[in-house]
């Protein structure tokens, strides 16, 4: 029978939420370090979890998302209790590049208000990788590094099309159709 719950690799015996959370978080610091170290390295949310659940040996059957969150918060506050860049800026989403929702923790810590505009959270995001990339990652740019979006957010953004305003004609005050020329005074 498969194992449920929270449960130790080496014996099956049974771990807590709160005793396996603990010993995550304690896990997850080192291992978005050695990220930082990389300039614009990131880390998802799923290989963070492998991660550490391989380094400490305390396995879980419960969902990622119910469970990374507090880990995540953990590290959070270590970070700021430790005088570090948000370390957790570094963990994105795999199929879309974003810290997502529970980045608003890193804003609630350092005492900033809340940002609504996703992209001007993950525009955040992305200056506190920069910060934790100056902190730790010994071979920086010249210029000390620029702060760049996850590169799958950063395609998606890329993709998007600013709306230009439609072409009037001059004369009629008509909009023109694709071709540029005027339908109704053919100018």
């Amino acid at each position: 029978m498969a194992q449920r719950g929270y449960w130790r690799v080496s014996d099956g015996g049974s771990v807590t939420a709160a005793e396996a959370r603990e010993l995550w978080a304690a896990a997850a610091y080192p291992v978005l370090v050695e990220v930082a170290r990389t300039y614009h390295a990131l880390i998802t949310y799923k290989e963070l979890a492998e991660k550490i659940q391989e380094s400490t040996g305390i396995r879980t059957t419960t969902l990622l998302h119910n469970w990374i969150g507090t880990v995540l918060s953990k590290v959070v506050r270590e970070a700021q209790r430790r005088g570090d860049p948000p370390l957790t800026a570094l963990v994105v989403h795999t199929d879309d590049g974003m810290v997502g929702e529970g980045y608003k923790e890193v804003l609630e810590i350092a005492g900033e208000p809340p940002v609504d505009d996703v992209i001007e959270r993950e525009k955040h995001a992305a200056r506190s990788r920069l910060a934790c990339y100056q902190r730790f990652c010994a071979t920086l740019p010249p210029d000390g590094g620029v702060p760049a979006l996850a590169p799958r957010l950063q395609a998606a953004v890329d993709r998007r099309r600013p709306e230009r305003p439609p072409r009037i004609c001059l004369r009629c005050s008509m909009q023109l159709p694709s071709t540029g020329v005027c339908d109704s005074c053919d100018t």
